[in-house]
């Protein structure tokens, strides 16, 4: 099966913003387009999509996880894609399992579906880890929740006898009983990479460049404090990391506050700095789907209206409200973003 992945080399934390220009004529054409228009580069289906109507700027929506620390090889995934990552590697989280459990289980679905919940595959395989009801993985919907596929996947591996130490062939082959157990071991490195950065043992390591939030009014936060386009985000996060991690309104109900940040001029332990990491990467990874435009944690902040810029140094004096340590701060669109 062909990789899901484009490799590429790791972006530069602060690059100079570039400027993009484009013919008279191409720009005319280009504006108002609403399409999307799907491009297969090396393996990887990335989305190209117009930015708005009033742009003839086209942005090629990806999120790049890299390997070694956040300093090797790129990782490019599509939105959607990625989503489904943050989703696996959470629901590990919330088990209480290792990030090796969230390799093999990446590495699995890179394999099995292309991190897609697809609704065909091989006979009556479905989902994300191609799971068949005939075969007792449970009902049609039951596997196209990714939710219960992901915990599916997670009960049986959970039951292999030292499979952090194993290799992933190995492994993954007694879970899945595939035809090809050898092609799992071809996506444990972007496995790898986006574990480590969902798990937050990769600091800075997970980015996505994305198109810009459609809907930036400000609105009234509701009974629970949030604005209603933060909802959301709380509900996914519980959904798929459980109810371990803190979580409350921030910025006025823009933003939601992910974990305990420290105390002012406090250290943040390798523990908490690794909960406000993996907060923050998973909200970076759910952005395309949960509206989020900026995303801060450790005195670093990703902005989704500068897309190559990475994670950049929030001002001290901002620090504490955009991009605590110990904790995440994930704003909406229409939230403060200095």
């Amino acid at each position: 099966m062909a990789t899901t992945q484009q490799r590429r080399p790791a972006p530069r934390r602060q690059p100079p913003p570039r400027r993009r220009s484009s013919a008279h004529g191409t720009a005319g054409r280009l504006v108002g387009v609403a399409a999307v228009v799907a491009v297969l580069a090396g393996g990887a289906w990335v989305a190209v999509t117009e930015v708005a109507p009033s742009s003839s700027v086209v942005v090629v929506e990806r999120c790049t996880a890299t390997g070694d620390g956040g300093g090797g090889t790129g990782y490019d995934l599509a939105p959607d894609q990625a989503g489904n990552a943050a989703l696996i590697t959470a629901i590990t989280q919330q088990r209480g399992m290792p990030a090796r459990a969230a390799t093999i289980a990446l590495a699995t679905a890179v394999q099995e579906s292309k991190l897609r919940n697809i609704a065909y595959g091989d006979r009556d395989s479905l989902g994300l880890f191609q799971q068949r009801p005939s075969q007792g993985w449970g009902t049609e919907a039951e596997i196209q929740d990714p939710v219960y596929s992901t915990n599916a996947f997670l009960d049986v591996l959970a039951r292999v006898d030292g499979y952090a130490d194993q290799p992933i062939t190995v492994v993954a082959q007694r879970v899945q009983r595939s035809g090809f157990p050898d092609a799992y071991a071809d996506h444990e490195p972007e496995g790898r990479a986006y574990a480590s950065a969902l798990t937050g043992y990769s600091e800075a390591a997970l980015t996505c460049r994305l198109r810009p939030v459609a809907d930036t009014s400000a609105q009234a936060a509701g009974e629970s404090g949030y604005w209603p386009r933060a909802q959301p985000v709380v509900e996914a996060f519980g959904r798929e990391r459980g109810t371990g991690v803190p979580v409350a309104p921030a910025d006025e109900g823009a933003g939601v506050l992910v974990g305990s940040p420290v105390a002012a001029g406090a250290t943040a332990s390798e523990e908490q700095q690794r909960v406000g990491w993996s907060a923050a990467q998973w909200a970076v990874a759910h952005a395309a789907d949960l509206q989020v435009v900026a995303v801060g944690t450790d005195g670093l902040q990703w902005r989704r209206d500068r897309p190559d810029e990475g994670w950049v140094a929030v001002p001290e004096e901002d620090a504490a409200r955009l991009a605590p340590a110990g904790a995440a701060v994930v704003l909406v669109g229409g939230g403060r973003e200095e």
